[in-house]
């Protein structure tokens, strides 16, 4: 399976015959800005995007939940690909908002697997990391069309799901954000894992300690790679930072996965944004 990590939590999954891509934001507006300004897709970068990574057999885009750095540029996409959406109702919103044609548009039914060509995705509910001055609105739905430009705040969680991603053999879960619902891993073991850690640096002993047990430990993967590490306001243009240190030190954050992983014997690789790997 070829992956390609787009940065924050965008995952693009291409088996030679479809792809498959989850979460949508390659625009990434300056921190800056963010709070003050509409926020709208970056056509440029997405067609950069969509060119060099020759992302033309993508029949779907999942949503992981509707904050602007995981859904911004999923209706562009949507648009220019044709793929499906998958997502809650406020995903479906945003489709609605950006005028993705109804029938592609597709509510979550948990639980239920999805069959995309050799491709079965299950949708399990999931809690977004703790609360922040950045996210505040956790629960919030979007209850009407999004039309973009749109602020910062329209953009509400709208609910947060994980990924049973299994191909032919091969497992993998995609856990986007840091936290976790008691028990909701039992019984799932996966060959890879993609393991959001935005906040990880920010949490006390404890609450790491569980994460890594409800996660790490129940699945049993034999690769673990970090998801949302990235500066999400930095242009994939230039070059990779981590998050600003005002929100997370993100070397403290890869620090503690790899003396985890390092201490259970697990591979841990980190992916920069814009490169692929075969897993």
């Amino acid at each position: 399976m070829k992956v390609t990590y787009l940065g924050t939590t965008v995952l693009l999954f291409d088996d030679g015959k479809d792809q498959i891509l989850f979460d949508a934001h390659l625009s990434r507006p300056k921190l800056l800005t963010v709070p003050f300004v509409a926020l709208q897709t970056d056509e440029e970068i997405c067609d950069e995007i969509l060119r060099n990574h020759i992302i033309n057999r993508l029949k779907a885009i999942f949503i992981s939940h509707t904050h602007h750095d995981h859904v911004l540029d999923m209706p562009y996409i949507a648009n220019h690909t044709g793929a499906d959406v998958y997502g809650s109702r406020s995903c479906v919103n945003v489709g609605r908002g950006g005028n993705v044609e109804e029938e592609k548009l597709h509510e979550f039914e948990v639980h239920t697997p999805i069959t995309i060509g050799d491709f079965q995705i299950t949708i399990i509910p999931s809690l977004h990391s703790k609360p922040n001055m950045f996210n505040n609105d956790l629960g919030q739905t979007i209850d009407e069309p999004l039309v973009q430009p749109a602020k910062m705040k329209c953009f509400k969680e709208g609910g947060s799901y994980d990924f049973i991603v299994k191909h032919k053999e091969t497992t993998y879960v995609i856990r986007p954000s840091f936290n976790y619902i008691e028990g909701q891993l039992d019984g799932i073991k996966a060959d890879v894992l993609f393991l959001g850690i935005g906040g990880l640096s920010k949490a006390d002993d404890e609450m790491k300690e569980k994460f890594f047990e409800e996660t790490i430990e129940k699945v049993q993967p034999a690769l673990v790679l970090p998801l949302h590490w990235d500066n999400f306001f930095s242009d994939l243009r230039k070059p990779v930072k981590g998050m600003p240190s005002l929100m997370e030190n993100t070397n403290a954050s890869l620090f503690e996965l790899t003396k985890y992983c390092e201490a259970h014997n697990i591979s841990f690789v980190v992916q920069l944004p814009r490169t692929h790997m075969y897993i």
